[in-house]
């Protein structure tokens, strides 16, 4: 038997809904795969920042430094900025554990009709590398001649050569992998600086991958072509801000942010990884019982993956299919009337 120890962060809103879902199939699967689960909870979250003033306590990394990952169910709350809640939790968990890779796969299932006509099951299989701690979504800047008419705010995109190289050489690994076909997200022909540097960096690491396909997009036809013909993608890398509006997209594309899943990788493991479904606390329906536990779901098989359980994770993600193809049960943002509940019971039959 394999133990492994999980820092489980509930969070806020769904996530305390979806998380006991994610929960109980990895104890199903792991039971049956020789694999055991230790979990130590926390409460780190918007309602912890109105009771004590911070998201999670000053020692909060060394304290899950040394469990084998994080599980986060959701951030967020109406009663605090979005600025201070991802950036009291989320993002210091991301750079901390240097957790560079951000990757969110992409399906459009049987069963689970895409909005987009082009979009078909067992075609649209794809995977979004985004690189997850510097670019755009930097911490120098800042606010110049507050409450004044010239009042100003500057915020700097970061890119370095390390950084790029590395999200480069993890995308280009994966596509070798996968069907050999890459797409680099630009937009070198308005961002002169930054972009003109990502496309140099990305071409030099693709001198040292030949078997794969692979050229630069710029962002913007690249999200028309993502409607027009979304199976024709197989591995899409792009910086922090590209990465993050294009795999919300896609995930639009498979059906629905509320099935989507994503793991922030520190592929050198020397931190722990983190993993969280796309979707957010959707404060609208939390505590209502039905949110869909899918995306945490399918998280909780990349998290299995991670630990090198490959025919674990698997077996999930085989489950999720048929739940959906063989199944009629759908929770409210899938179209039905499910609890949260029902539904991770009948996919644990399928499982």
């Amino acid at each position: 038997m394999v133990t492994h120890r999980i820092a489980l962060i509930p969070g806020d809103g769904i996530g305390h809904e979806v998380t006991p879902a994610a929960r109980h199939v990895l104890d199903t699967v792991g039971a049956r795969h020789g694999v055991r689960f230790d979990y130590d909870e926390f409460d780190w979250s918007c309602a912890r920042y109105h009771e004590t003033g911070a998201m999670m306590p000053a020692d909060g990394l060394d304290r899950i430094r040394h469990h084998d990952a994080v599980f986060l169910g959701a951030v967020g709350d109406p009663s605090v900025p979005d600025h201070v809640s991802l950036w009291g939790l989320l993002i210091p968990i991301r750079r901390g554990f240097r957790q560079y890779v951000n990757l969110r796969p992409v399906k459009v299932f049987e069963g689970l009709p895409s909005p987009v006509r082009a979009a078909r099951p067992g075609e649209v299989d794809l995977v979004v590398v985004r690189e997850n701690v510097e670019g755009e979504y930097g911490e120098i800047g800042g606010r110049l001649h507050r409450g004044f008419p010239e009042e100003m705010a500057v915020q700097e995109a970061v890119f370095t050569r390390a950084g790029v190289t590395r999200i480069a050489e993890y995308a280009f690994t994966l596509a070798e992998n996968r069907r050999g076909v890459l797409t680099s997200a630009t937009k070198s022909n308005g961002i002169v600086h930054t972009m003109p540097f990502w496309d140099e960096v990305v071409t030099e690491v693709a001198a040292s991958h030949p078997d794969v396909s692979w050229r630069s997009e710029h962002v913007d036809a690249l999200a028309a072509k993502l409607v027009l013909d979304p199976a024709r993608f197989d591995v899409i890398v792009g910086s922090n801000l590209f990465g993050d509006i294009l795999s919300d997209l896609t995930a639009a594309v498979a059906g629905g942010i509320g099935i989507a899943p994503a793991a922030n990788l520190n592929p050198e493991r020397d931190f722990p990884s983190m993993f969280e479904p796309v979707h957010g606390s959707a404060p609208d329906i939390a505590g209502r019982g039905v949110a869909n536990p899918l995306g945490a779901i399918w998280t909780a098989a990349m998290l299995l993956d991670h630990l090198g359980h490959a025919e674990a994770a698997a077996s999930v993600e085989g489950a999720i299919a048929a739940v959906l193809a063989r199944s009629p049960v759908r929770t409210p943002d899938l179209g039905g009337s499910a609890t949260t509940e029902e539904f991770t019971k009948v996919l644990l039959e399928f499982l």
